[in-house]
């Protein structure tokens, strides 16, 4: 693990409505963990995953496994 603090980034769909969560990308190249927080909370707590586990949450958002519905 590296004692460099992340670099956080929102991703480029996020808009200003505060329910955000970053990641810091350059930081899981190096640790092979993606730190994720709530945007609303910078000093919060951090999500450590490791980068194997993010890339299939994210393979599986992009492929609609995590399709949100709302009760009426």
């Amino acid at each position: 693990m590296t004692n460099d603090s992340p670099r956080w980034v929102k991703s480029s769909y996020s808009g200003n409505g505060g329910t955000c969560v970053e990641w810091a990308p350059a930081y899981a190249s190096a640790t092979g963990v993606v730190p994720v927080r709530d945007s609303k909370d910078p000093s919060g707590p951090v999500l450590n995953v490791p980068a194997a586990a993010f890339a299939s949450f994210v393979a599986g958002v992009k492929a609609g496994g995590f399709v949100r519905t709302f009760d009426a």
